[in-house]
């Protein structure tokens, strides 16, 4: 769904293990790392599509996982211009997101990043908790930084 503004809704997942590590997926043929993300439908809560974009992008369930915290608004971003598909209707010129930060209940080998038809990811790693502010694309670094430093606070939940 894109709003009046050509924002697309989406929802980011930052999945965390209780090393306190975070799940970095690389995009399938690129060489581009980043945090699974995905589109709300229409009729569909942010939370809903979380769990979706979840199982879809990296195998888990929602029993999985534990919800840890969400961020309190949308967070947005501009698409680059060369990036843009002028030739759609309507026009995206970016994402506004809710961020979701699930702390990882079940083990590790439960991800399964070819659970779905058309896989996002072809690889991932576990990684210190600010280092995708410094490695993922560079017009979505400002709403990962923004995404974590909110969240950062709900990483005591995941070890009460």
């Amino acid at each position: 769904m894109i709003d009046e503004h050509g924002y697309r809704q989406n929802v980011g997942i930052i999945i965390v293990n209780k090393d306190g590590k975070l799940f970095w997926g690389k995009r399938i043929h690129q060489e581009a790392w980043q945090f699974p993300q995905g589109g709300i439908r229409e009729h569909e809560t942010p939370q809903q599509a979380a769990f979706r974009e979840l199982k879809e992008e990296v195998g888990l369930e929602p029993s999985d996982v534990r919800v840890l915290g969400r961020t309190n608004g949308w967070l947005s971003y501009d698409l680059p211009k060369h990036l843009i598909r002028h030739n759609s209707q309507p026009l995206c010129v970016g994402q506004k997101q809710v961020w979701f930060l699930l702390g990882l209940e079940s083990d590790a080998s439960r991800i399964d990043l070819n659970r779905h038809d058309t896989p996002e990811f072809e690889d991932w790693d576990w990684v210190d908790y600010w280092r995708p502010v410094q490695e993922v694309v560079n017009f979505k670094q400002a709403v990962y930084h923004k995404a974590l430093t909110e969240l950062e606070h709900a990483l005591n939940k995941f070890w009460l």
